[in-house]
């Protein structure tokens, strides 16, 4: 096999079907730049439209990612309606741009708490893209993996307190069907970039067989190639197959 090139067919089923990401290190990012954290913030939307776009091109089936979790309602008030306005902005403009790849958006959390502004901007861009084909990209907003697992055990609760189901009968499959993610592969590779390792309450449920991939690079800095070289780790921690990062982006070329 020469250097750059690689067999389409053999690695095609080698590839990650659902990829996670907790996208760390905006702010620490921004520090090192003498600049503010939100600048970070904007900075790390040009690594998300790198990553979505690599994995779609790679035929990865589902990209999840952590956009704002639960615990960030602690961080000061001005960064978390700062971090509210740049997603409103972002959502705007980028869901036309998922659409028109056939990239079908969904947000996963508890909404409620956001703003009707935002609620109905979320609203909006689901149903512009809830008839695409193509890949799913999850964002997850005011999410908790401890949440998402909650809401699922509540629904069972709500069935077995009614009388259609016993405690008996209920099965992993149940549970998991309701779940924020139900329908799709659970996760295969979850990547967290700036150096921190653990997995901070992002799908507890999904993850449970998941490779865990942890990268010094902060966010802003994720690109492209960083992208193919988590893809060829998990390659070669799954199959062994020798898979290099310059592999992976030459499929990116063909």
């Amino acid at each position: 096999m020469a250097e750059h090139t690689i067999d389409t067919a053999l690695f095609a089923d080698s590839l990650p079907k659902h990829v996670a990401v907790i996208m760390d290190g905006n702010g620490r990012w921004a520090k090192a730049r003498g600049k503010a954290r939100v600048f970070g913030h904007k900075a790390g939307v040009e690594a998300v439209r790198k990553t979505v776009s690599t994995a779609n091109r790679l035929g990865i089936k589902v990209v999840t990612l952590f956009a704002f979790s639960s615990e960030n309602w602690r961080r000061p008030e001005d960064e978390v309606s700062l971090l509210m306005e740049l997603f409103i902005t972002v959502l705007g403009r980028e869901v036309k741009r998922l659409h028109k790849n056939n990239i079908r958006l969904r947000i996963i959390g508890d909404t409620t708490r956001f703003s009707e502004r935002l609620q109905r901007k979320i609203a909006e861009a689901e149903a512009l893209t809830e008839n695409n084909t193509g890949m799913v990209l999850n964002v997850a907003a005011n999410y908790g993996g401890q949440w998402d697992i909650l809401q699922a055990a509540k629904r069972l609760a709500h069935q077995v307190a009614h009388g259609g189901l016993t405690a008996e009968d209920i099965t992993e499959d149940m549970l998991a069907d309701g779940l924020s993610t139900a329908g799709l592969p659970e996760v295969d590779l979850l990547i967290r970039t700036s150096g921190e390792c653990r997995i901070s309450n992002f799908m507890l449920w999904q993850t449970a067989y998941a490779e865990l991939y942890f990268t010094e690079q902060h966010w802003p800095d994720f690109d492209e190639a960083s992208m193919a070289n988590a893809v060829a780790w998990f390659v070669n921690r799954e199959r062994r197959f020798g898979c290099t990062g310059e592999q992976v982006q030459a499929l990116l070329e063909q």
